[in-house]
């Protein structure tokens, strides 16, 4: 069995490949059951540390990955996701290789958000602003640049020098771009074409009426029942597709509060990712509607991510 750590997970992925790899995973047929979300008995109720376990297969591969979630990580020097990827031949069941799953799943979530905003997002949408400044941020950014013509990205967060820092990082692999540190998104939102959230806010970070005709709103950060990024007035205004509606019924506070609050029903939801790549539901109907997609994370991706790395570290 091969062992892949991050460096060669880093040095052969790029979002050109990796993203036409999931969407063509997520064209074919597949299975993926419930993932599986144990809270540990630590910390407090929107910090508590988690344990997850996550499994899928295609007609190539089975595979499973386990993650571990612990929020107050940084504050002890360590990073707040840590997981693996452990991949299986489905022809014959052979072991054939367990994958750094830390590394893989900054690298897959950000393919799933840009992969949904390429049948979302406006076509010429030439703007982002990103919300957070954690590991995960400059991903999204630079993702979301790989399918939309994007110019000006604003980095949004609670630290100066954690935006600087997701600045440079963008900066440093896409120099063509205009990134831009923006303490006061306020004074942006309303001329941005996406938006990219990726924080762990459990109340809303922005409202509904800042926002423009057209836009486009990812939402990565949150799988906590009671915790969400955005507020329901924006969830109720846009068209909802979501990564897996298995999941986000079950954990995304996003989709579940309003729901709560009678504010939408679940046929709100227009579907989830793989019917959006297969071509059964439309990602947006005209440049004026507002779209959003929820994504809390899918076996499927972290496989079909994995395979292709493995695929790539193999080639003839």
């Amino acid at each position: 069995m091969q062992i892949i750590n991050a460096n060669a997970v880093n040095q052969v992925l790029s979002f050109e490949t990796l993203i036409p790899a999931i969407e063509k995973t997520f064209q074919q047929s597949f299975g993926m059951p419930q993932r599986q979300i144990y809270p540990l008995p630590s910390g407090s109720l929107d910090k508590h540390d988690t344990f997850a376990v996550l499994p899928a297969w295609t007609e190539e591969v089975l595979g499973v990955k386990s993650f571990t979630h612990y929020p107050e990580n940084p504050e002890k020097g360590r990073l707040t996701v840590a997981a693996q990827v452990l991949l299986f031949s489905r022809p014959t069941g052979a072991p054939l290789a367990l994958v750094d799953g830390t590394s893989l799943t900054y690298w897959r979530t950000a393919a799933v958000s840009a992969l949904a905003a390429n049948y979302m997002a406006k076509e010429d949408a030439c703007t982002l602003l990103l919300f957070g400044t954690g590991e995960l941020a400059p991903y999204m950014a630079l993702a979301h640049a790989s399918v939309r013509p994007l110019h000006t990205i604003y980095v949004h967060g609670r630290s100066e020098e954690k935006m600087r820092k997701v600045q440079q990082k963008i900066k440093h692999i896409r120099p063509d771009l205009n990134v831009e540190v923006c303490a006061h998104y306020e004074e942006v939102i309303t001329g941005v074409d996406i938006i990219s959230c990726a924080t762990g806010s459990p109340t809303p970070l922005f409202k509904s009426a800042s926002l423009a005709a057209g836009t486009h709103i990812d939402l990565v950060g949150n799988h906590h029942r009671h915790c969400r990024e955005c507020d329901s007035a924006t969830v109720k205004m846009s068209h909802v597709i979501v990564d897996s509606l298995l999941n986000v019924l079950n954990e995304a506070g996003d989709i579940l509060i309003p729901l709560e609050e009678a504010c939408i029903k679940e046929d709100h939801l227009q579907g989830e990712l793989a019917q959006l790549c297969n071509g059964t539901i439309k990602g947006r109907l005209n440049n004026s509607q507002t779209t959003l997609f929820k994504s809390v994370g899918t076996a499927l991706a972290d496989v079909a991510s994995a395979y292709h790395v493995y695929q790539l570290l193999n080639r003839p």
